[in-house]
């Protein structure tokens, strides 16, 4: 038996694209203390004692700052992870992300 050809012809993409970017903010707020929010800037997210002493005051006086930029699940497991953090010292510190 002969094979029938089809008439429609697939088509692949190959393109890829790279993933969406998430900016991770921190709030300030008049509970948490500075302490805290550079231990959570070193712990979570990495940063220098330095670097995280300067976020820390930029987010003091700002109101907010970015902390990092990441993919979405990333960002979101760092965010949950600093918050969960926070609760359990009893802080109401607040992490938002919004995309890039």
């Amino acid at each position: 038996m002969p094979q029938q050809q089809s008439a429609v012809k697939e088509q692949q993409r190959t393109k890829q694209r790279e993933p969406r970017r998430y900016k991770v903010f921190i709030h300030n707020d008049d509970f948490t203390t500075m302490e805290f929010v550079v231990k959570v800037l070193m712990m979570v997210f990495f940063k220098s004692e330095a670097e995280a002493q300067t976020l820390m005051l930029k987010v003091h006086h700002s109101d907010k700052a970015v902390v990092g930029v990441y993919t979405y699940d990333v960002a979101l497991s760092k965010m949950r992870k600093a918050t969960a953090m926070a609760r359990e010292e009893g802080f109401p510190l607040r992490l938002t992300c919004q995309p890039e």
